[in-house]
């Protein structure tokens, strides 16, 4: 009897664990939409040594959610809009977390909302 509940109880664990993961963490390799205001990490947030694009957008618990851009052509190309000024934008593209729980987008298509 004892090792049933432990085996229900484990179980119960594991799918509690299962849904606090993010929602786009089992969806890995498919498209997200963000919107949110691109920034410069260096110029505008000071968290970086070198310009990078990044997305600050709102979650959806209501909490700021900071998407660094991978280094690729759309965001390098697109860089130099927001460098000095941020602008509103919506980018498409996958999200995965990176290094030290950091959210990264690897954008395949970057606009300036009006």
């Amino acid at each position: 009897m004892k090792r049933v509940s432990l085996l229900f109880t484990a179980i119960a664990g594991l799918a509690l664990l299962a849904l606090a993961t993010p929602t786009f963490a089992a969806e890995n390799g498919k498209e997200h939409s963000v919107t949110g205001e691109a920034k410069c990490a260096k110029c505008a947030l000071h968290q970086a040594d070198k310009c990078q694009t990044v997305i600050q957008a709102e979650g959806k618990n209501g909490q700021k959610v900071t998407y660094y851009l991978t280094d690729n052509d759309v965001a390098k190309n697109f860089h130099d809009e927001i460098c000095k000024e941020p602008k509103k934008v919506t980018a498409m593209g996958t999200v995965k977390k990176g290094e030290g729980g950091k959210m990264e987008l690897t954008a395949s298509k970057i606009e300036a909302v009006k």
